[in-house]
């Protein structure tokens, strides 16, 4: 039997192809999983709604985490699609790309409060709505980097929001704990995705894994996927509050 055969969930942060979540996406439905998709605007839905059809979603909803209003619609049409939810994926984060660029003691509060915001409270929020919904437990991960456990070059303002990702992580494992809710993040190496866009010198980043990584490569979409996969299915029932690695051993380096 599938590992997730009549488990359902919700994935937020898919914006393309390339993105890490479609690549958890994908491994989810392949174990049997039905999901459901959000998209921010008008011009992304045209690219999450053909692949979120591609893998028999019928629910495809907008949603900005910035907007209460969004998020409680997102879960009132999941309730009334499904009356119950298995698993979220949360896969969220935005800085604005001047702030990345300049040194973090430079970081605007405006740019300070938007990256926390969308990258680190919108956990908060979604984990609000979606407990309830947990009526059997259920399990809740997200994705950090490396960044919010060392200074990474031209990471800055993101890298601090991740540690806040990371926190919130144990404090809401801790809390929905007791319901049989269980938070978890994954912290995958770096990958060619449109959010990695923003970031100065990922090429060099990339290259430091294929030179350094105790794999001598980074990682890819497939790989967080079946991370993703184990962290949903009853493989991880006694896994909560973990930031667990997949980037191909970069994080026991000491230098490089």
């Amino acid at each position: 039997m599938s590992l997730l055969a009549g488990k359902r969930g919700i994935i937020f942060g898919v914006a393309n192809d390339k993105s890490i979540a479609w690549g958890i996406s994908q491994a989810l439905s392949e174990a049997g999983a039905e999901l459901a998709f959000t998209y921010l605007n008008g011009s992304l839905e045209k690219r999450v709604r053909p692949l979120a059809e591609s893998l028999g979603s019928s629910l495809i909803l907008p949603c900005d985490v910035q907007k209460d209003e969004d998020i409680d619609q997102v879960f009132a049409d999941v309730e009334k699609a499904w009356g119950g939810l298995d698993f979220v994926i949360h896969s969220v984060a935005y800085a604005d790309r001047e702030d990345l660029k300049r040194p973090f003691s430079q970081t605007t509060r405006e740019g300070f409060a938007l990256a926390m915001d969308v990258s680190a409270y919108s956990l908060v929020a979604v984990s609000r709505r979606a407990a309830p919904l947990m009526k059997s437990g259920g399990s809740i991960v997200t994705l950090s980097y490396l960044g919010a456990q060392r200074a990474v070059p031209n990471y800055n303002v993101m890298g601090v929001a991740k540690a806040a990702l990371e926190a919130s992580v144990r404090y809401l494992a801790a809390e929905l704990g007791p319901e049989g809710i269980r938070v978890n993040a994954i912290s995958a190496g770096p990958i060619k995705t449109l959010a990695a866009s923003g970031i100065g010198q990922f090429k060099e980043k990339i290259k430091l894994m294929d030179d350094y990584a105790p794999l001598r490569r980074t990682v890819t979409q497939e790989e967080v996927g079946k991370s993703a996969l184990y962290f949903v299915s009853d493989l991880a029932s006694g896994v909560t509050g973990e930031t667990h690695f997949v980037d191909a051993g970069f994080n026991v380096i000491v230098s490089a």
